[in-house]
């Protein structure tokens, strides 16, 4: 899947942890074949992070990433804390902004940091 949007993947150890560590998942296939997923990772209680949102791009513009989204959304509808605001957060490629704006995603002031940290 990674590969296919992303380049080289991480490592299969490194997706094992990170899937244990996930909140929730959200797959979709075709037939046996995974064409899209997305996960969420977070607290439970201030803040999700959307992460991870991957649709073959022979699959794309085809409501699946929608849904998806859809299903991430309504789990903090069903998770949260009832009658509290949550900050739900994602990292966007300029080109998907669009996408994520009609959810009521919107960009603000500041700057995403980042670093690759080599585990020794």
């Amino acid at each position: 899947m990674w590969e296919s949007v992303w380049g080289q993947g991480p490592s299969l150890e490194q997706t094992k942890l990170a899937m244990e560590h996930t909140l929730f998942r959200v797959s979709v296939f075709d037939g046996s074949r995974i064409v899209a997923m997305a996960r969420m990772i977070g607290d439970m209680g201030l803040d999700y992070y959307i992460k991870d949102v991957i649709v073959r791009p022979e699959y794309q513009r085809k409501g699946i990433g929608r849904m998806m989204i859809n299903e991430l959304l309504e789990f903090i509808n069903k998770n949260g804390v009832s009658g509290t605001d949550i900050f739900v957060e994602l990292c966007a490629m300029p080109d998907k902004i669009p996408f994520y704006e009609k959810f009521g995603f919107a960009a603000n002031e500041a700057q995403r940091l980042k670093m690759m940290y080599r585990v020794e």
